[in-house]
């Protein structure tokens, strides 16, 4: 079964997108039978990845679609439970590689939530009416706001040490502590009790910002999004609508307007050719907005970005990525000097640049870019290539090849507009012990720069000519195979987290690490642990020994 991350609100089975003005509601109100695969049922608004992914959509369109909402309210459509996290039985009987990136990808989503209100002003507010427990309590934790019913019976918890084995997958213990600031005794206390805190303890804990009574509940919620909203710098402006990517898909290959995929599987690669602009860059932000989600950096991006978890969720055994791109340099520099306008559009197209950025820098396959003769790196384009494990590019030109040599061209958008998750951009995470290097890349902004400058510069990892490219590609290829995948990921988990740790290079630390480690141990999937025995009755059996 293929899984498809497209989707839109008239497809939405889990959730329900309601605009008002200024404020939206997204409401989770889960279909039972609606699951991703069968063999289980979504119980108590509990999730697979299919709920995640019309979460992500409605994120998205909420950003492009509806420019004029500053406040996004987050509820459930169902009485006494918010959200009872990620399936049980869907986890227990999950491929590892499908919880782990499932847990990945949800992360990705929240992370998002957070985003909209950093850096596009559209600030969430989570409104908890009963029970929110493990991912439940995890989607609320991505709002900036969080107001619990006191009834005596609502409650937030993440219960996932004492009943399941495992960890709050998706970034619970961190935005605990680092987030909301609990201290860590008392975030202990709490991962540790299955019955979760209630009303003003969950207030005293700093676990929640309001406890109020049900007959208070809807004025508070309202209020709270009417001031969130009220502090937006949302513009009053006309969105645009996102619509249906057009894609071809066959055996080997995915092709969209702007990317094609082509599948080698006796070589587990999958080489991903961006191609550049048609035409040059529209003259204004008004003419880009007049082309809607046909813009070209709008287009590529939501294609690349498809593309990349269709490889992830579909093609597992896909080891490596191989980045090319083929186009006219400068009309992708002329789209980059658009992208550089103050405007509610190109803002959210940067950001979607960044986000699909770091959804490449978090995929688990080794990356690697070629720069050749017909490549169009540069500016945003070039990112792709500062993302990658390896950047190799071909010094002249192919023996009977007229085409000008290769060039890759950074631009003042390479220096900060696509941070990672560290917070630096790729070449300042690239050149943490040489910034003196960031500042001689920085000076040559704007220029396309043969394979000799690149390499001098630092901007790419190795140059060869025509008479070694081949050779050296092929054996560096055959190399990546060789090694085991697991190690591979430990490594450029580690080494693409480079520079300062923050709360999102945590995150993805402990999901890549801790919790690929404990989703594979007896406690919690063996035949006695605790994800099989969850609802039977029977105690899981552990293993006491601590590693």
């Amino acid at each position: 079964m293929r899984i498809d991350f497209q989707t839109e609100p008239s497809r939405y089975r889990h959730w329900k997108l309601r605009v008002e003005g200024p404020v939206a509601e997204l409401i989770l109100d889960v279909d039972e039978a609606g699951g991703l695969f069968p063999g289980y049922e979504l119980k108590l608004n509990s999730y697979d990845l299919g709920v995640d992914i019309e979460l992500a959509d409605a994120v998205q369109r909420l950003r492009f679609e509806h420019p004029e909402v500053g406040a996004v309210v987050l509820r459930s459509g169902k009485e006494r439970v918010f959200c009872s996290g990620a399936n049980i039985r869907m986890l227990a009987g999950a491929s590892h590689d499908h919880k782990v990136n499932f847990c990945k990808f949800t992360n990705e989503t929240r992370n998002a939530i957070e985003d909209a209100g950093a850096s596009s002003g559209q600030r969430y507010l989570c409104a908890v009416n009963g029970t929110a427990a493990g991912g439940g309590y995890e989607l609320a934790l991505a709002a900036e706001h969080i107001v619990l019913t006191d009834d005596g019976a609502s409650a937030v918890s993440l219960p996932e040490v004492p009943l399941l084995a495992v960890l709050p997958g998706t970034g619970g213990l961190t935005r605990v502590t680092d987030k909301r600031r609990v201290r860590r005794d008392l975030a202990d206390a709490f991962c540790a009790t299955e019955e979760g805190v209630r009303g003003q303890r969950a207030v005293a804990w700093r676990l929640v910002d309001e406890a109020v009574p049900n007959s208070r509940f809807e004025a508070v919620v309202r209020e709270r999004a009417a001031a969130l909203a009220a502090a937006s710098d949302r513009p009053a402006a006309e969105g645009i609508a996102l619509t249906p990517l057009a894609r071809d898909f066959s055996e080997d290959a995915v092709t969209y307007s702007s990317l094609s995929v082509e599948i080698d599987r006796a070589r587990r690669l999958a080489t991903l050719t961006l191609k550049g602009p048609e035409a040059a860059a529209p003259e204004s932000a008004e003419a880009a907005q007049a082309q809607g989600a046909g813009f070209w950096p709008l287009r590529l991006a939501r294609e690349l970005d498809d593309a990349v978890l269709h490889l992830r969720l579909n093609e597992a055994e896909i080891g490596v990525l191989v980045f090319r791109s083929a186009g006219d340099p400068a009309r992708v520099a002329g789209y980059d000097g658009l992208l550089e306008a103050d405007h509610w559009l190109l803002r959210e197209v940067r950001g979607l640049w960044a986000r699909v950025l770091k959804r490449i820098d978090m995929t688990a396959r080794s990356l690697v870019a070629l720069v050749e003769p017909g490549s169009c790196f540069a500016g945003t384009l070039a990112e792709v290539v500062f993302a990658c494990d390896r950047a190799i590019m071909l010094a002249g030109r192919f023996e009977g090849d007229d085409r000008p040599p290769a060039t890759l061209a950074p631009g003042p958008l390479n220096f900060g507009a696509y941070p990672m998750g560290n917070g630096l951009s790729r070449l300042a995470t690239r050149f943490l012990g040489e910034p003196e290097s960031l500042g001689r890349a920085e000076a040559r902004a704007g220029e396309a720069l043969e394979a000799e400058t690149c390499e001098d510069l630092g901007l790419v990892t190795f140059v060869y000519d025509d008479l070694d490219w081949e050779d050296e590609i092929r054996i560096f290829l055959e190399e990546r195979a060789s090694f085991s995948p697991d190690a591979l990921t430990g490594m450029e988990a580690n080494l693409r987290c480079a520079g300062p740790e923050t709360m999102e290079t945590k995150i993805f630390g402990r999901l890549t690490a801790w919790q690929n480690w404990i989703f594979q141990r007896p406690n919690a999937v063996g035949e006695d642990g605790a994800l099989r025995r969850y609802g039977s009755g029977r105690k899981p059996a552990f293993d006491p020994k601590r590693v």
